[in-house]
């Protein structure tokens, strides 16, 4: 996912917190909010921040969002501009359209005019998500402390039929395999002699460094 730009559109909570971690990641996000003031408080924190109306098209299409890769629509409260920024995403050729649901009815809508992912803040913290978006083989992620992680990971189709004993995560990245969760139902501390499937999914925890090093080499 190296040189993915993201946009971010609407810098409340949600989604400044989205971006923030994005940057922190090593990507490019612009953000865009309707706000002067929050957009001069972000302004040092993000790539590129942008006052405008996201329901006009052709300041989005000005902004040159189609060459992103990725935009969030992170719109705090209203909900009929979240879902014309939407539309006019989906219009203008954007690859993947992510969007925050203020409710399950607004999320159907955004669902059927074909936003590829909806996000409910209640459930989905900025962060995490920000770590889903980047690696698509992160399935959960959730920070322990400022320095370790537990995630759950889909397991690599080179990886399969491996006992955790061939794997020896623990010796290459220093992470560990704590659980995994089978068809069959989750094995909890699992033994070295242990397999893992291409359809089991690992929990693994380790400092953000060792998982994400394990990232990059597990995938290739």
């Amino acid at each position: 996912m190296e040189g993915n730009q993201y946009v971010v559109i609407g810098l409340g909570r949600f989604g400044s917190s989205l971006a923030k971690e994005l940057v922190k990641l090593g990507y490019e996000v612009l953000g865009i909010d309707k706000c002067e003031e929050i957009v001069n408080e972000m302004s040092g924190e993000l790539t590129y921040t942008v006052e405008a109306d996201s329901t006009d098209e052709d300041m989005l299409r000005s902004l040159g969002i189609r060459n992103f890769d990725c935009a969030v629509v992170a719109i705090g409260d209203d909900i009929q501009a979240s879902i014309l920024t939407a539309i006019v995403l989906k219009d203008l050729g954007i690859k993947k359209v992510v969007a925050k649901a203020l409710s399950d009815l607004h999320g159907k809508v955004l669902e059927r005019i074909g936003v590829d992912r909806i996000i409910f803040p209640e459930r989905d913290m900025g962060a995490r998500v920000a770590h889903q978006l980047v690696s698509p083989n992160l399935l959960d992620y959730i920070e322990l402390s400022e320095e370790y992680t537990l995630a759950e990971l889909s397991v690599p189709s080179k990886m399969s039929g491996q006992t955790l004993k061939q794997l020896d995560l623990r010796a290459t990245y220093g992470c560990s395999i704590v659980a995994i969760n089978k068809k069959s139902g989750m094995v909890i501390a699992p033994t070295a002699d242990d397999i893992v499937e291409s359809n089991d999914i690992m929990v693994v925890i380790g400092t953000n460094e060792q998982i994400e090093s394990f990232e990059r080499s597990a995938y290739k």
